[in-house]
């Protein structure tokens, strides 16, 4: 399965700005997988632009003054959280010669949030290494599908037990949000993936979509970019998987929307409309 990142979208996958959140929403046929695997390869492969991409990362840096430009980001560890195969964070970086591992709490101990963020920020003391390296290297946390603990737990007996919650938001996304807010306090920038299927935002008439709308929205508020996949509007295509949208929160950086084909070897291609 190849990794190769798509031209059009190595601009908007480099290193985060510090305390970065970038959120990537997907829906029913159209997987974020793809997209989490090339922002840990563009993350994690060494930072040397491409001629052929070097112009546009140059204006993309200029946009947002805060990025760092090719060869001053140090070296750059990532902790990769699957909720639903476990908390399994792979840990590695630019120029690191052997990638550790740290095992984090069980699906079945989420009930602890302390526990959760107490073990997450373990493991980014240990991608960090000693004092000496703690101030060259950048951990980046990836979570893939935290939406499904929402799902996973009883809104009144999980994270948000003794928690007030606001409105119709429940307590468990409110204490969820929380726990969120304490990881980015510990680490460069973090990376979530959250289902945004119709059902699941606009319907919100079961306990379960109003927590989902309430977590999924909040975050796409706070996010400073938001990449989310979706079907074409008009149906299936041959050589069309999807749509992708790249929303920044910032408005003086342009927003991009282009078409994606994810081919039977894994490759991905990405395309403006019309070509």
């Amino acid at each position: 399965m190849t990794s190769r990142i798509p031209h059009l979208l190595e601009p908007h996958l480099a290193l985060p700005p510090e305390s970065s959140l970038i959120t990537l929403t997907s829906v029913l046929g159209a997987s974020t997988n793809w997209l989490v695997l090339r922002h840990l390869h563009a993350l994690l492969k060494p930072a040397a632009p491409s001629p052929h991409n070097q112009q546009q990362q140059q204006q993309q840096r200029h946009q947002n003054s805060h990025q760092p430009a090719p060869g001053d980001e140090g070296e750059v560890a990532v902790l990769l959280r699957k909720v639903r195969q476990g908390w399994e964070v792979g840990v590695g970086g630019r120029g690191a010669g052997e990638i550790g591992r740290v095992v984090l709490e069980g699906v079945e101990r989420l009930r602890r949030s302390s526990s959760i963020t107490s073990s997450a920020a373990a493991a980014a003391a240990a991608a960090r290494g000693g004092e000496r390296e703690r101030a060259e290297k950048r951990v980046v946390l990836v979570i893939d599908g935290l939406d499904f603990v929402l799902a996973a737990l009883d809104p009144s007996l999980g994270l948000g037990q003794g928690l007030q919650g606001a409105g119709d938001a429940p307590g468990t996304a409110i204490a969820m949000k929380e726990m969120l807010m304490e990881l980015r306090e510990k680490t460069h920038a973090v990376i979530i993936t959250l289902a945004a299927d119709d059902p699941l935002i606009k319907e919100q008439e079961t306990t379960l979509e109003k927590q989902h709308a309430w977590f999924a929205l909040s975050l796409a508020h706070e996010a400073g970019m938001v990449i989310s996949l979706r079907l074409l509007d008009t149906g299936t295509a041959k050589d069309v998987s999807g749509v992708i949208r790249i929303t920044h929160r910032e408005a003086r950086v342009k927003d991009h929307e282009y078409l994606y084909h994810v081919g039977g070897d894994g490759g991905v291609r990405v395309f403006e409309r019309g070509q």
